[in-house]
């Protein structure tokens, strides 16, 4: 190993630690006593990306996690600065992300002195973490930020902290030769486990007698680069499958097998289900009726056996790394007896409900109101059909575009996930162009509401030269929201409903504030326009703002929140 550069300082030293481990770019706000850190990480050749919120910070490095499957690393000041950072270590932890969290605080000496934001932040950490530490001395640094990764990668991945003193950061290193004799090695890749051969036999003999079987591939498998073992399977099988929604494009959604858009029918119909990275949590409903039969049966690779059984306990375990248990099974899987009247209902079902999206995306006139269906069509059309990653965050705009906007590579979409997380949408485009670089557009597609959380953030993409294409679907409200007339009588009379949001925000106006371009749409005619513009701009952030139907006082409703069947006692 070639030996590591002579430092001068302790921010060169955790600068150091961060280029052995591989980390490329660090997302965070700097600020006392980090600003030393985040140079030394520049000089080091390491990208800095400032942001404007840590919110939105520590949302990228999560997002980072994922899509490079190396530990995201994000910067703050203490205090404050961490209790903002605290919402992506949450979504780390239940998106099981690996993200590192790097945190100055106050010197050691001032401690439960009142120092300048000082705050135990190992504590406050801990409960959205794997690890969480401070080092005991300068020396140590290199252990725990090793730690911190191998822990946050290995496993099933998530979120852990490490606390730098300010007097750590800045303390002078005179002693050469002790900081040279620190090697602290990269960590590797997580060792790769397979399942036992005794589940992987129940497994196969379950599926073999199965007459409805239904294949869910949920983010796990996209995290885990496992989309070549997953469609051997598929093939090999010849089961239908169904992505959860960021699972979509592990297999692409225009495969003949993919039930998608017959979403509802597959859960209800289904006899056996093979969970490939795809937890039994409130977006699959718990595995319960009545979305599910309730004789199903389900068998789920998981890396981590503390989730076999969570809601369903007759579960059968293949505890393993992806890529390595859906190659036993596929090896050790022989012709299935799939019930053809099943597949063929499912595959009938898919025409008749994607003709329907079709034909809404079609109706009215090309100067009527927008809405979500007609607006997505429309930009459908001109969205190219491959190399484009799609964020998407808000209710009904997620909710709704996810059934128009198909996805054919895998990681090509991120969402608000399993926090249902608003707010994270110009975090995880920025994260994703910082990944992607240039061979991808990133498109996101966005809620009014959830775009509000971290707008400045285009600021952030202008200034860091990281081109984004946003698209805001307006609807004035929160779900739903009202026209203008409407807006000024309830302001009026004080009967204002609390999902109301002003008419006609000029999102596509804070763009331009912020270097960028911006557009603001109404009909189907200035939509394509403004699309076809963006597409064309390559190296600026345009955002198009795209007023649909308010939807007014209408009853609020999310499909995903469907209660479950309670047993009987």
């Amino acid at each position: 190993m070639t030996p590591s550069p002579i430092v001068a300082s302790g921010a060169e030293l955790i600068a150091t630690c961060l280029k052995n481990q591989g980390v490329q770019v660090v997302f965070g706000i700097v600020g006392i006593p980090v600003v030393e850190v985040a140079e030394a990480c520049t000089a080091a050749g390491i990208r800095f990306i400032g942001f404007r919120n840590e919110q939105s910070a520590a949302y990228a490095a999560s997002a980072y996690g994922y899509l490079s499957g190396r530990p995201g690393v994000c910067l703050s000041v203490g205090g404050p600065g961490v209790v903002h950072a605290l919402a992506g270590l949450l979504n780390s932890k239940i998106n099981c992300w690996p993200l590192v969290l790097l945190s100055g605080s106050s010197e050691t000496e001032q401690a439960d002195k009142g120092a300048f934001q000082e705050l135990d932040q190992v504590e406050t950490c801990r409960p959205y973490c794997k690890y969480a530490a401070r080092p005991a001395s300068l020396e140590q640094v290199p252990f725990v930020i090793e730690k911190a990764f191998r822990t946050a990668l290995y496993g099933r991945p998530g979120a852990c902290y490490v606390d730098l003193p300010a007097d750590f950061i800045q303390y002078p290193i005179r002693n050469k030769q002790v900081m040279e004799s620190i090697q602290v090695p990269q960590v590797p890749q997580s060792p790769r486990s397979a399942a036992s051969p005794t589940d992987l036999h129940q497994a196969v003999t379950l599926l073999k007698q199965a007459k409805r079987p239904l294949i869910v591939i949920g983010k796990g498998a996209s995290y885990a680069r496992a989309e070549k073992q997953v469609s051997e399977l598929i093939e090999k099988s010849q089961c239908p499958f169904l992505p959860t929604p960021m699972g979509k494009g592990v297999v692409s959604d225009s495969h003949p097998l993919c039930v998608s858009a017959a979403r509802s029918k597959a859960l209800k119909e289904a006899d056996v289900v093979l969970l490939i990275g795809a937890r039994l949590n409130w977006i699959l409903h718990y595995g319960q009726p009545p979305r599910w039969d309730s004789h199903v049966r389900f068998i789920q690779i998981d890396i981590s056996p503390e989730e076999i059984g969570n809601n369903k306990h007759d579960t059968l375990p293949l505890v393993g790394d992806i890529q390595t248990v859906v190659h036993q099974l596929t090896n050790a899987l022989s012709t299935m007896k799939i019930d053809s009247t099943y597949i063929s209902g499912l595959q009938e079902k898919v025409k008749q409900n994607m003709a329907k999206t079709r034909e809404v995306g079609h109706k009215g006139s090309d100067r009527d109101i927008l809405n979500y269906q007609t607006a997505f069509q429309a930009i459908k059309e001109l969205l190219p059909e491959n190399d484009i990653v799609y964020v998407s965050e808000g209710a009904n705009t997620m909710d709704i575009g996810r059934s128009f906007f198909d996805v054919h590579q895998p990681r090509h979409r991120l969402d608000a996930g399993t926090g249902a997380t608003m707010g994270v949408g110009m975090g995880y485009a920025i994260a994703a162009r910082s990944y992607y670089g240039t061979s991808k557009r990133i498109v996101s597609i966005v809620g009014d509401s959830a775009f509000g959380f971290s707008a400045m953030e285009l600021e952030t993409a202008v200034r860091s030269n990281l081109p984004l294409l946003i698209i805001v679907i307006n609807n004035n409200g929160i779900y739903h929201g009202l026209d203008n007339n409407e807006y000024q009588a309830s302001q009026q009379d004080g009967t204002l409903p609390t999902t109301a949001l002003s008419p006609e925000t000029r999102y596509d106006m804070i763009s331009e504030a912020c270097g960028g371009r911006g557009w603001l749409v109404k009909d189907r005619v200035e939509l394509k326009r403004a699309v076809k513009e963006a597409l064309d701009t390559k190296n600026q952030t345009c955002v198009i703002n795209v007023m649909i139907a308010p939807g007014g006082r209408t009853k609020l409703s999310f499909n995903w929140m469907q209660k479950v069947e309670k047993p009987k006692l």
